[in-house]
């Protein structure tokens, strides 16, 4: 008489994964979130959302330039930040560390009201320097500029140290390969240093670049009517409280997921030895 053995099939990842769906405290989750979103969407009033979309949507705009904006300007500068102090010469590197530590060191907010009150009414105030640049002053009385060149250099701070930390991070035997086949300085920079120094930084990239989008809301304090200023507008208006800020809320949330996403995409789009 012999014994009959029957051996299930190993589950799949995918299996795995919807399995962990349907887990008793993740079901109760879920069943919260449902009821509260309904809660939400039947006992709040929502009636002044068609009226003021064109804000809206005119203030969302305003805030993914922003951001866009002073994240690409930025990563530039801190790049340029990151290979002086690493490369050298040596005073260039002091000044690049001071400038990242001094900006590091001081709230955005407090820098931003010190270039819009501060530089901004000097220039403002000058009656020759409206007279000998009108182009320049024309800008120099709008506050978005200021707004976009205090999020740069807070952005270039920031990532100038982490630039900093990924140039020093790529192997150096990946750099002697590369002289070895006879590249330039240049060439080997643009081809090597840098695409693996930024690929070393992308997980940084995404949370500071997250953390930049939740910043762009102080420039409605000087004026500039971003997602939050339109959202402060309705608010006085409509003497409501909470549900534009739950609106503005979601509309972060989901400018964020999608700005992870994207990150996630390029940093799958680079293979990574295991």
């Amino acid at each position: 008489m012999s014994d009959t053995t029957t051996s299930n099939p190993p589950k799949t990842g995918s299996s795995e994964k919807k399995a962990s769906w349907f887990l008793p405290h993740r079901i109760a989750l879920m069943a919260i979130f449902a009821i509260i979103v309904v809660m939400v969407a039947t006992l709040m009033r929502w009636d002044w959302v068609p009226q003021y979309s064109g804000m809206l949507v005119a203030g969302i705009g305003r805030t993914l330039l922003l951001l866009f904006s002073s994240v690409l300007v930025g990563f530039v500068f801190a790049v340029l930040l990151g290979v002086a102090q690493v490369t050298g010469p040596k005073p260039l590197g002091w000044l690049a560390a001071g400038f990242c530590g001094i900006i590091r060191g001081t709230p955005l907010l407090l820098q931003l009201w010190l270039l819009y009150y501060g530089l901004g009414s000097i220039l403002a105030a000058n009656p020759q320097f409206r007279k000998e640049y009108p182009e320049i002053f024309y800008y120099v009385r709008q506050a978005w500029p200021y707004g976009f060149l205090a999020l740069t250099l807070s952005f270039a701070a920031y990532e100038g140290e982490v630039m900093r930390g990924a140039f020093k991070g790529v192997p150096r035997g990946e750099l002697e390969a590369a002289k070895a086949y006879g590249m330039g300085r240049w060439t080997m920079f643009r081809r090597i240093w840098l695409p693996r120094a930024v690929h070393r930084a992308l997980p940084t990239l995404t949370g500071d670049a997250v953390l930049q989008l939740k910043s762009t809301p102080l420039v409605a304090t000087i004026t500039v009517v971003d997602a939050y200023g339109v959202i402060s507008k309705v608010r006085q208006a409509t003497y409501l409280t909470y549900e534009p800020l739950l609106l503005l809320a979601l509309i972060y949330m989901i400018l964020t997921g999608i700005m992870v996403v994207a990150f996630r995409y390029l940093e799958n789009m680079v293979p990574t030895k295991r």
